[in-house]
C-alpha cells in the first residue's frame, strides 16, 4: 500500500464548508480491523447533503464522505476476512462519523462488512449501492406483510431516483404491476424500460389530499415522505403496506389515522443504516440473484473522484437519473 492516496475530504472551519480531493495518509485513517482497497463508491442523496453541507450529515471534521464502498481486503486482523476478499459496505455511520468510501483506501470495522456476492463485481455493487439495497429491503417488507403480485399494483414514488429506479426493476422482475410516480414525466420511456406499467405525475400526490381516497394500489415504496406519503397511505387498498424509506419532500407526515384503523394499512419504516447483518446478507444475496444486471447498466453512470462535488449538487437538485458510480481510482 502507498503511504498516501487520494481522498475527497470535507472540512468546516473559519474558511467555510468545502470539499476537495487531496492526499491522505493511512495514518489519518480511523480505527478498524480491516483495511480495504476501495474500487468503487457511489453518490446517494445523503452523500449529496454531506458533500455540499446542505444537511447536517457529517458529525466531525475533517471527514471523508461516502456511505457506500466496495473493494478488496488489503489487511485484516479479523478472522472473518482475509486479504483478497471482495467486500461491500453500506451505512453504519460511515461517511458521517467514520471515514467513508470517497477515497482509495478505508479502514473499517469488520462487523460493518459483508462478503460481496460472487455474481457481482465492485462496479455493479455500487450501481446498486445503498439505494438498491434499500429498495430490496422495501421489497422484503412488502413480501413479509403478504403483498404479493396478485394483490394489485405497487406504487413507487421518486421513481427516477436511485431507490425508485432499482425498486421498479426489482418489482417488475418479480411479477408486480408497477406504477411510477415522478416529477419528470419526460422520463417516461426510461421508467417503462425498467418495467413501469403506468406513469403518474407527482403533482397528483404532492398537494393536500383527503384523509381517505379511492383504493388505488396494494402497496407502495415511498422515497418522498411528507404530503406525498400521506396521500399514498390514503389511497392504499385494504390490508396493504407502504414501505417508507425517504424524505425528498420533507420529514413531516400530515396524515390521519384513517388508513390504519379503517383499512388496516401498514406503514413499514425502512432503515438501511443500522439494519442487522443477517438481513443485509439476505438482501444482497437476493440482489445478486434477482437484479437484471443489464438493466443495472442502463440505470447507472460512472464518474471520477474529482466529479463528486458536481454530482452532489446535481442529485440534490433532482437532476440525477438512476445511479452514479464513483471510480475512486479514476
Amino acid at each position: 500500500m502507498h503511504d498516501t492516496f487520494r481522498a475527497l475530504v470535507v472540512n468546516k472551519d473559519d474558511g467555510g464548508y468545502r470539499a476537495r480531493v487531496q492526499a491522505w495518509s493511512q495514518d489519518q485513517l480511523m480505527e478498524g480491523d480491516v483495511l480495504v482497497r476501495v474500487a468503487h463508491s457511489t453518490v446517494n442523496y445523503k452523500d449529496g447533503l454531506a458533500v455540499t453541507g446542505k444537511g447536517p450529515i457529517i458529525r466531525q471534521f475533517p471527514m471523508i464522505p461516502g456511505i457506500d464502498l466496495a473493494g478488496t481486503v488489503e489487511e485484516s486482523s479479523s478472522p472473518g476476512f482475509a486479504p483478497g476478499d471482495k467486500v461491500v459496505l453500506n451505512g453504519y455511520g460511515v461517511g458521517e462519523r467514520h471515514q467513508g468510501g470517497f477515497a482509495q483506501y478505508a479502514r473499517i470495522k469488520s462487523e460493518w462488512l459483508i462478503p460481496l456476492p460472487k455474481r457481482l463485481g465492485t462496479q455493479q455493487a455500487m450501481a446498486i449501492g445503498t439505494a438498491g439495497y434499500t429498495a430490496m429491503l422495501c421489497v422484503m417488507a412488502l413480501e413479509h406483510n403478504g403483498v404479493t403480485p396478485d394483490k394489485g399494483s405497487i406504487l413507487v414514488t421518486g421513481a427516477n431516483g436511485g431507490v425508485g429506479s432499482v425498486a421498479i426493476a426489482l418489482l417488475s422482475g418479480l411479477g408486480y404491476q408497477v406504477i411510477a410516480s415522478t416529477g419528470r414525466v419526460q422520463e417516461s420511456d426510461y421508467l417503462q424500460s425498467l418495467g413501469a406499467a403506468e406513469i403518474l405525475d407527482r403533482s397528483e400526490l404532492s398537494g393536500p389530499g383527503k384523509p381517505l381516497g379511492k383504493e388505488r394500489w396494494a402497496g407502495a415504496v415511498d422515497c418522498v415522505g411528507s404530503q406525498t406519503l400521506a396521500n399514498v397511505l390514503a389511497q392504499t387498498a385494504y390490508g396493504g403496506t407502504v414501505a417508507a424509506c425517504g424524505l425528498a419532500q420533507g420529514m413531516d407526515l400530515p396524515a390521519t389515522v384513517a388508513p390504519f384503523i379503517l383499512r388496516g394499512v401498514t406503514l413499514s419504516g425502512i432503515d438501511s443504516v443500522m439494519a442487522p447483518k443477517a438481513k443485509r446478507i439476505i438482501a444482497w444475496d437476493r440482489l445478486a440473484r434477482e437484479m437484471d444486471l443489464a438493466r443495472l447498466a442502463d440505470i447507472s453512470s460512472m464518474i471520477g473522484l474529482d466529479e463528486v462535488p458536481g454530482a452532489a449538487e446535481a442529485i440534490l437538485a433532482g437532476q440525477i437519473r438512476g445511479r452514479v458510480v464513483v471510480d475512486v481510482n479514476a
